[in-house]
């Protein structure tokens, strides 16, 4: 058997992994109080899958994949199995989000959502894994396997149960921080089922080297969901119900005098000084 090393450059990659996990979690979290409480929430589900399917997820995956080594092994990448593992992290964590949300998280919608969504972020694993392309023979024992299914389907039912009660942002760290520790665990529980194993059968493999493919990748997709993150994170949830007020064109916020409300004029006056 061939040395397998999942930290060569420490404890960096494993960090910084779980940082864009908690991160994605977090934005994901935020953006499902937003949708239970919105009459149209398909758009904040939308971006809640995102945000936990590719970022605390897919880029979490790609993150810690920096930091993997097989001793005197070549690894290259396949670009579009790569790409179908993030389509395949964030369709299933969607369907998940919107079973429980649309079912309004009975016990059998959870159960299935998450059963769903941590099959799921399985495949979308070892989807990632088998975009990993090397000169060495790459075996898996099925037992760690089928554990890590398991983390991470109880992993997922969490994380659907934390999207529907979550509220606060104390409480939502909390919660961000506790998916982040699940989907880790999950993917290393993953990895360390791996055996590698020399074999003179297997030429040396095409694809993308790790830094050339994942690195753009990563900081396009952690980009853009930091960015969300500051939006949906410092804007109030529990904004002011402003539909009753004709004429808006002021912020909403600083109303300008201009506006009225349904009362006569002078009534307006005296509630408004």
């Amino acid at each position: 058997m061939l040395e397998v090393n999942h930290f060569t450059y420490g404890w960096l990659t494993p960090a910084l992994a779980y940082l864009m996990s908690v991160t994605g979690s977090l934005l994901a979290l935020r953006c499902m109080v937003r949708a239970r409480g919105s009459s149209r929430p398909d758009g904040w589900i939308v971006t809640a899958a995102i945000a936990l399917g590719g970022t605390g997820i897919w880029v979490m995956h790609f993150i810690a994949m920096l930091g993997f080594s097989v001793r005197n092994a070549t690894i290259r990448y396949n670009i579009p199995i790569t790409l179908v593992s993030a389509a395949i992290a964030m369709g299933v964590v969607w369907v998940g989000l919107s079973i429980v949300l649309r079912r309004r998280g009975g016990g059998y919608a959870l159960l299935t959502g998450g059963t769903v969504t941590g099959l799921g972020v399985g495949a979308m694993h070892y989807a990632g894994m088998y975009a990993m392309k090397t000169d060495v023979a790459v075996h898996y024992d099925p037992w760690i396997v089928l554990l890590s299914l398991i983390i991470a389907v109880v992993a997922a039912t969490a994380a659907l149960w934390f999207a529907l009660h979550v509220r606060g942002l104390a409480a939502t760290v909390g919660a961000a921080l506790i998916m982040g520790l699940a989907v880790c665990g999950m993917h290393y529980t993953g990895m360390f089922a791996m055996q590698a194993q020399m074999t003179g059968h297997l030429h040396a493999p095409g694809g993308a080297q790790a830094h050339q493919l994942l690195t753009p990748l990563i900081v396009g997709v952690s980009m853009v969901t930091l960015l969300l993150l500051l939006q949906v994170g410092i804007t109030d949830v529990d904004e002011p119900d402003l539909t009753r007020i004709r004429g808006q064109h002021a912020s909403r916020y600083w109303p300008s005098r201009t506006q009225t409300l349904d009362g006569p004029p002078d009534d307006f006056d005296r509630r408004r000084w």
